[in-house]
């Protein structure tokens, strides 16, 4: 083919069962990691490790994902978005970029100058490594009340340095020293105010130039236990699997002078779509600060996620030290002030995450759930404190304010186990099993034939319809009424219309049902009652009329060889039993 590039590779032929052929990519065009930089361990400690304690977070949504939006935020959804993040339990939050945007560098001055961070909230403000630049940086944190930090940047890697900077390594090494020079100069004389350093594309550059660099860095602010210096060393761009971040991580934690002194912090960012697994590993291999954007937004595919990863934490039973237990406020703001929407399948915060369509899965949590109930009750504990083993659901909704009404759904992929829950948490209706498996075909016929989701409003009308109501328009067969005679031997006196015709039978039964069943048998309708099932309806619309019948009753009946199911409602028990029966009565005539 004229304008090909056609490549010969050298990869073992896959197995006879793996039949799948090479694409029509450019892949050779690519060079993997291993060939980009040294990757310096060969032995680690970090898979051996566990999580066992949260690391600090920096949220960096108002600089570096808002620059990642197509309309920056404005003033008042910085403030909103910044509220939000102190109302969470957020300490250390990086603000902006001052001396890149004037709504930057005045909301600076906005917490300068009021009480909007409480004082045991650190600032964070970001400046390249340019006098100028450092200056007005100074400049817009000048009478801040609270812990400040600023953090220092310039990309190291030789892409980097030979295509953007055109510098080497030591002209590069000496723009980064100056640049820490005037931070000193400036700054270094105000006591509240620390120091961050960020060897931009840290996961590209070598290994040893970048470890100079950070080593003279902490040398020269004077690092020390007591005025410890951040070093945060980002994946800028994603280009090998998380694993190799770690190794990178773990080099410094090792190698790095003056270890005691320096804060190891990351900034994973998401280019393939492993920034939470960089955060998670490099935890493991010694990092203490993560930087990220809450729900990931950010430049390109995004910054890491710290709220995936703070609730990663939790569903092990590590306190993430930050609040989620209000989700869904979270996600309003975030959504408002980005003017992002949150997928629906976002981990742990989207709308469906804890919702399940398919039967197999219903099932199982239906179960889950009575196993929880049951449990707490048996120990005596709250639901909210019992631990967590429901399947298919890693935490309980509960912990981060969801209600448990949207965790089941129904609709063509679901099976009875959904059905049977949605019924029994929005009417307190349980379907003996027989009737889940009768139902369970109807439900499954509407939805095919809709092809959409149906609601536990939807479930409960199609129940009516099917099981409550008359198949036909001609009501050929009505119960009149019904009553007791006095005298040594009760009886029940039945009056019915069957077409047109009034008859009134007596009978010597237990009850009124087994009265009105003997009465449509003489009346020439073959209706056996094999057994039924009273319960009382709470919630809504209870079906066939008033807010007065809150009394179910679901029949099993057979007429010849046909077994079926027939329900009826009614504000007392018999009262739902007799129209049950008439219900099962209708469902057999034509």
């Amino acid at each position: 083919m004229n304008g090909t590039h056609v490549t010969t590779t050298t990869a073992p032929r896959p197995p006879a069962w793996n039949r799948q052929r090479p694409s029509r990519m450019p892949s050779h065009r690519y060079r993997d990691v291993y060939s980009r930089v040294q990757v310096p361990l060969t032995d680690r400690d970090w898979p051996g490790k566990r999580l066992t304690h949260a690391p600090l977070w920096v949220p960096v949504d108002l600089r570096d994902g808002n620059q990642a939006l197509a309309e920056p935020m404005d003033p008042e959804r910085k403030r909103r978005f910044f509220e939000l993040m102190v109302r969470m339990g957020y300490k250390e939050i990086e603000v902006g970029y001052p001396s890149a945007s004037q709504t930057d560098y005045d909301f600076v001055r906005l917490l300068a100058g009021t009480g909007l961070a409480p004082e045991d909230v650190t600032i964070v403000v970001f400046t390249p490594a340019r006098r100028d630049l450092i200056e007005r940086t100074v400049d817009s944190i000048r009478g801040m009340p609270n812990p400040v930090v600023i953090h220092l940047y310039t990309a190291t890697a030789p892409t980097w340095r030979d295509v953007v900077l055109g510098k080497d390594r030591d002209e590069l090494r000496q723009i980064i020293l100056d640049g820490g020079r005037d931070i000193l100069e400036l700054a270094g004389a105000l006591p509240n105010v620390r120091f961050e350093f960020s060897p931009e594309v840290f996961n590209l550059t070598e290994p040893g130039y970048v470890l100079d660099i950070c080593d003279s860095m902490t040398e020269l602010w004077l690092a020390t236990p007591e005025r410890p210096v951040i070093l945060n060393l980002p994946a800028t761009v994603e280009v090998a699997t998380p694993n190799v971040y770690a190794d990178q991580i773990e080099y410094m934690h090792r190698h790095l002078d003056r270890r005691d002194s320096v804060i190891l912090s990351v900034h994973p960012h998401n280019d393939r779509g492993t920034g939470v697994a960089c955060a998670e590993l490099a935890l493991l291999a010694g990092a203490q600060r993560v930087e990220g954007c809450i729900f990931g937004n950010g430049e390109r595919t995004g910054n890491v996620d710290i709220a995936t990863l703070a609730l990663n934490l939790h569903a092990q039973g590590v306190d993430p030290m930050v609040d989620f237990s209000d989700i869904d406020e979270i996600c309003r703001t975030v959504e408002y002030c980005t003017r992002i929407p949150l997928h629906e399948r976002h981990p742990y915060a989207g709308d469906l995450v804890h919702t399940a369509f398919s039967g197999t899965h219903q099932d199982a949590i239906r179960k889950g759930f009575a196993e929880h109930r049951r449990r707490a009750e048996e120990s005596g504990v709250a639901e909210s404190e019992l631990d967590w083993r429901v399947p298919y659901l890693p935490i309980d909704p509960a912990d981060i304010g969801r209600t448990y009404d949207a965790v089941i759904r129904v609709n063509s992929q679901s099976g009875k186990g959904g059905i049977v829950h949605l019924l029994e948490t929005g009417y307190g209706i349980t379907l003996p099993r027989r009737l889940q498996i009768d139902f369970a075909r109807h439900v499954q016929h509407h939805t095919d034939t809709t092809g959409t989701e149906v609601t536990t409003a939807g479930l409960w009308s199609l129940f009516r319809r099917t099981y409550l109501t008359e198949r036909s328009t001609v009501d050929n067969v009505r119960l009149v009424g019904w009553e007791t005679t006095g005298g040594d031997t009760p009886a029940i006196r039945i009056t019915l219309t069957v077409d047109g015709h009034e008859r009134t039978s007596t009978h010597r039964a237990a009850d009124p049902i087994e009265a009105l069943g003997a009465a449509v048998n003489e009346a020439g309708i073959p209706v056996e009652i094999l057994g039924l099932v009273q319960q009382s309806l709470r919630g809504g619309d209870d079906g066939d009329g008033g807010d007065g019948e809150r009394a179910l009753c679901l029949l099993e009946y057979r007429t010849g060889t046909v077994t079926g199911w027939a329900a009826g409602c009614g504000d007392s028990a018999p009262a739902a039993g007799m129209n049950a029966v008439m219900s099962a009565v209708r469902r057999t005539r034509p």
